[in-house]
């Protein structure tokens, strides 16, 4: 008796965008593939590199903190010079795509979903504990491999703040300022800016101010 011949199960097909994509797609992923099959996200990184999508959760509160205040205020100051700073954006190297914590722009990224790296005239990265090595070795290589003129790497490590500003000189990062907690970090390029990393941590304060109580009111 004559078998019927196997047919293999079809890929499953999405009308909108999905993570189920992530168990049943096993081709090469590239920056625009991601775009296209994978939901927009408030939640954890959704970056690829090198043919892989890399899934990031959110890091800690204090990452948090310096993700909310630092680009503030470097915006202000970057808009005299004409940039334009945007925390976590979809910044696209090739098939690669990064979403660094700090992102300044020749050009305003209104209205875009994503950015060519080309564009970043500086690119800034907050270390985690759970990825030193990629913020503090992998992404400034990476970063300086395309040719953006800058990096910024934020330090935490026993919440102690530091900034570094690194340089691109013949194709690798040099140290160009630097400044911890209590003291002031200051650079001119690629615009002026000044901070002391420790108004970039939340705190407590431990002398409340009091407030006048129902007697004083009385």
């Amino acid at each position: 008796m004559a078998q019927a011949a196997f047919v293999p199960e079809p890929a499953p097909q999405h009308t909108e965008p999905s993570f189920d994509v992530l168990r049943w797609h096993d081709e090469p992923w590239t920056a625009q593939l991601a775009l296209d099959l994978l939901p927009e996200t408030n939640g954890p990184k959704v970056e690829v590199l090198s043919g892989s999508v890399i899934v990031t959760p959110h890091a800690g509160i204090d990452h948090q903190s310096v993700e909310r205040e630092l680009p503030y205020v470097l915006h202000r100051a970057a808009r005299k010079a004409g940039f334009w700073v945007y925390p976590e954006i979809n910044v696209i190297s090739g098939a690669d795509l990064f979403i660094p914590d700090i992102a300044v722009l020749r050009n305003s990224g209104g209205g875009r979903t994503t950015v060519a790296i080309a564009e970043a005239v500086l690119l800034g990265e907050i270390v985690s504990p759970g990825n030193r090595r990629k913020d503090v070795i992998d992404r400034p290589r990476e970063y300086a491999a395309v040719g953006v003129p800058f990096f910024l790497r934020v330090d935490l490590r026993n919440r102690v703040p530091t900034i570094a500003l690194f340089e691109l000189v013949d194709g690798e990062y040099r140290p160009l300022a630097a400044a911890a907690a209590g003291s002031t970090f200051a650079m001119r390029e690629p615009f002026e800016f000044a901070i002391d990393p420790a108004e970039l941590l939340d705190e407590e304060a431990s002398d409340p101010t009091p407030t006048d109580s129902a007697d004083d009111l009385a």
